[in-house]
């Protein structure tokens, strides 16, 4: 196995814990009551505050394979520090706080840490108190570190010190960073199809890192709730049922400058010929762009059935037919120029307005986006050698001339 270099200036360690932060509180939170909620960097790593306003403070240690919490580990000492100053602040005894260190690291079987471990039941072997083991350790310690933390410990009473570590709760052999996914989804996906879990997980936690970036960033004062998780979760979820389509382009452009008068592709040098405005044209364009780009998508998700979008463009097709046929049908061989530009604008109103109520143009039932729809129509305008629907009466005839080749 080839080692992995490592620079003592390097942040890929830190790096990793923030994005560690949010992947373990997505996972949690998915697994809480759905009306807790959740703060990040304010008590501690990790705020869990249920309904009844008991606040769980959890600290986070994402740490190299192998290694052991010990009696003295700084881990465990510096994470006690911080709830110390929240035991004081919030009364003590009366508080209502709860303590968590989560650790991908493993307790030693040989420390008085192992207490602190989950369905760690106390024997007639453990016969000293939890406040005997840490004060013990506290004097043994050297530490320049640990050294204002016993002191600050040294200020509780024994029945505070006591009533202190009972609330601590370590969770060792945590998951990993890149284990976390697969937990979500076989813990929290099961009524997905398998083989869309890990698209819809991609969907949720980008979702979840713009709205943990909200919240860091003071834009979303409040807690992330639960519930917020399972509506997201359960909305991702329905877009990849047999009657829907995940919609993921909405809002996005494309990364070049739009340049309506210049752009060379057929379905604006159609638009151009029926005296379309530019910023019509702009929104075309953008509503080409989306369609291509979501059609890709969903093929590299294998979510389109065999023939699908073939079909649906004939659809497409067929009614473009029908409806051209009435918009055309009063114009003669000698129509004026500006008579068959307003019927082919009456043709492509009719498609970029009013075909998005009409059910059966849909690729599937429930998709609704009208830059779905939109887009495939200029897709089918842009098709080579010759487009398969147009709007101007006379583009097949000048279509040569339009793009400067013979047709």
């Amino acid at each position: 196995m080839i080692e992995k270099a490592t620079d003592k200036f390097s942040a890929g360690e830190q790096g990793l814990g923030y994005i560690y932060q949010a992947r373990l509180a997505l996972l949690q939170l998915l697994q809480f009551q759905e009306d807790t909620s959740l703060y990040l960097e304010k008590d501690d790593d990790l705020d869990f505050i249920d309904v009844q306003g008991g606040k769980s403070l959890a600290s986070l240690k994402h740490k190299a394979i192998g290694e052991r919490l010990t009696d003295l580990s700084t881990d465990f000492w510096k994470s006690v520090n911080i709830w110390l100053a929240r035991y004081k602040r919030d009364g003590r005894a009366t508080s209502n706080l709860r303590f968590f260190l989560f650790t991908t690291g493993l307790v030693a079987s040989d420390s008085f840490l192992t207490r602190f471990l989950p369905h760690q039941s106390v024997t007639t072997d453990d016969l000293k108190t939890l406040t005997e083991l840490a004060d013990a350790a506290l004097a043994s310690s050297t530490s320049k570190i640990i050294a204002p933390i016993a002191v600050a410990f040294d200020e509780l009473s024994d029945s505070e010190k006591q009533d202190f570590l009972e609330r601590i709760l370590i969770l060792d052999s945590s998951p990993r960073i890149s284990d976390i996914p697969m937990l979500i989804q076989d813990k929290c996906m099961r009524s997905i199809r398998r083989e869309h879990r890990q698209f819809v997980f991609e969907r949720l936690e980008g979702w979840w890192t713009d709205i943990v970036i909200q919240q860091l960033t003071g834009t979303k004062q409040e807690g992330i709730f639960g519930y917020e998780v399972s509506d997201k979760l359960s909305s991702f979820a329905e877009e990849y049922k047999a009657d829907n389509l995940p919609i993921t382009f909405r809002g996005k452009a494309p990364s070049n400058e739009i340049d309506t008068d210049a752009d060379p592709r057929l379905f604006v040098a159609q638009l151009r010929e029926i005296g379309i405005s530019s910023s019509r044209i702009r929104n075309a364009i953008l509503d080409y762009y989306r369609a291509f780009e979501q059609r890709s998508a969903w093929a590299r998700e294998n979510l389109l059935v065999l023939g699908e979008v073939e079909k649906y463009e004939d659809r497409l097709t067929d009614e473009w037919g029908r409806y051209k046929d009435f918009a055309f049908e009063k114009l003669k061989d000698d129509s004026p120029e500006e008579a068959l530009r307003e019927a082919g604008s009456t043709l492509y109103a009719w498609a970029e307005f009013d075909t998005g109520q009409i059910e059966s143009l849909r690729i599937r039932a429930r998709v609704t986006e009208p830059y779905i729809l939109r887009g495939s129509f200029h897709i089918l305008a842009d098709a080579t050698p010759e487009p398969r629907i147009y709007w101007h009466p006379r583009f097949l005839d000048r279509l040569g001339k339009v793009l400067g080749v013979s047709s």
